[in-house]
This record gives structure tokens, C-alpha cells and sequence, in this order.
């Protein structure tokens, strides 16, 4: 599925919101998309449709999107005194401008040093290192449990999936899984580590899941119910 470069701009009584079009073969009608991450409106497109023809179906379905637009959840920015989840758990972010070191973490605080102006750049990167060191090491310990290997771990803020896994090993997630509960990271580390031995969604993989996994269907709900909040911090 290609996303077309250019977007527009669909005005609403309190806000301006960016419409894109995506262009799918496969697709039979025009669908239209609330992109939770990126706060826009995706227009899919099937074969023969043109952008004008989807933006008209956009505009004849105006309410039904303002009415989603609404239940978009306020966004919380990486700030001295913001609320963030860190593996499920609300961490207050405190600056600390004196303070020796970088970002650190205690008693369910993210403590931040150095000038203000860095806080939520260092804040993000830190999630990321996190992230990376969470997710890279269940991910290896779970494919040695199937006697396989992982070729790379790599790391991206992905809105359309919080993992993926290719044929020559190679595991994508979405670093946000850092904010999410422990067992909901681990859950998806196991999914995209069973997608080593089978690369489809049959009884075999989802049995496969559930040996290196004692949370498939918890987690799966929680991410069904939660996941598109993780999307609001660092925004």
C-alpha cells in the first residue's frame, strides 16, 4: 500500500485536520481511516478512484469523523511535571537543572538534568535506549527458547503495527511498547519471535506464541482497549 506525498487540509469548527490518500488495489470501496498517531485522516483508495472522489466521500462523512476526532485523547508533551507511563507504571517527570548526569530514573520519577529547553528530547531518547534494551533482550532469550537467531532488533515509531518480522530475521517493534505494561511488551516480543518459525497467523503460530508468552490474551486485550493512548505522549 503507497501513501500519496501531498495531503490536505479538512477544516472543522475547532480544528484543521491533514487528509491523505493511500491508494489499494485490493481494496473494494473508499474507507476512510482516523490515524490515532499522526492525528489524521487516511483516505483508502481502490483501484480507479481519484483523490477528488475520496475527498468527496470525506466530506460526506464529516460528522462521523469530528465525532472520532473528539475521543482523540489529550496529547502530553516530555515536560517538567507531565505524567507518562514507563512499562505501565505513571512516572512524573521532574527537571532537575543543577543536577549531575542525564536522565535517571527513581521512587517513579524520570529526573532530568541539564538546560529546560532538553527535556524532552532527552526524555524520548531515553524511552528509546529503554526500549531497545527491554524489547532486544526478550527478543533474544525467546528465540534461543525456539532455537532460532535474531538478525537485528530495529526500533521506529510505527503507527500501523507495533511489530513486524521479516524472513531473514530481522524484528521491527514500535519503541511506545516502553509505555505500555510489561506483560504487553512481552507479548508482542513473543509474536513477532514466533513469526521466526512461522510466518502466518494459524493454530501453529498462536501455540507457538503462547510457550514463550503467558499473556497472549491479556495482552492482546489490553492493546485493543489501550493502545492508540500510547500514541498521545511526546506529541
Amino acid at each position: 500500500m503507497a501513501e500519496a506525498a501531498d495531503l490536505h487540509l479538512m477544516d472543522f469548527e475547532r480544528r484543521s485536520v491533514p487528509l491523505v490518500f493511500q491508494e489499494n488495489r485490493r481494496a473494494r470501496r473508499i474507507i476512510l481511516r482516523l490515524d490515532y498517531g499522526a492525528s489524521r485522516i487516511v483516505v483508502v483508495l481502490p483501484k480507479r478512484t481519484t483523490r477528488h472522489e475520496g475527498k468527496r466521500f470525506a466530506l460526506q462523512n464529516r460528522d462521523w469523523i469530528e465525532e472520532r476526532l473528539d475521543q482523540l485523547p489529550e496529547t502530553v508533551a516530555f515536560a517538567h511535571g507531565s505524567v507518562i507511563p514507563f512499562l505501565g507504571i505513571p512516572h512524573r517527570i521532574r527537571h532537575r537543572a543543577n543536577a549531575r548526569g542525564v536522565v535517571w530514573c527513581e521512587e517513579q520519577e524520570i529526573h532530568v538534568a541539564g538546560h529546560e529547553d532538553h527535556v524532552a528530547r532527552r526524555v524520548s531518547d531515553w524511552l528509546k535506549l529503554e526500549a531497545r534494551r527491554e524489547i532486544e533482550a526478550r527478543a533474544r532469550a525467546k528465540a534461543e527458547q525456539l532455537g532460532k537467531q535474531v538478525k537485528r532488533v530495529i526500533l521506529r515509531d510505527t503507527k500501523s503495527r507495533w511489530g513486524s518480522c521479516t524472513t531473514d530475521g530481522v524484528l521491527s517493534f514500535s519503541w511506545r511498547l516502553v509505555l505500555a505494561p510489561r506483560h504487553v511488551l512481552d507479548y508482542v516480543v513473543a509474536h513477532e519471535v514466533a513469526h521466526l518459525r512461522e510466518m502466518n497467523h494459524g493454530p501453529r503460530f498462536w501455540r507457538l506464541c503462547s510457550e514463550i508468552c503467558r499473556s497472549v490474551q491479556s495482552a492482546r486485550v489490553w492493546l485493543e482497549e489501550n493502545g492508540t493512548d500510547l500514541y498521545r505522549y511526546g506529541r
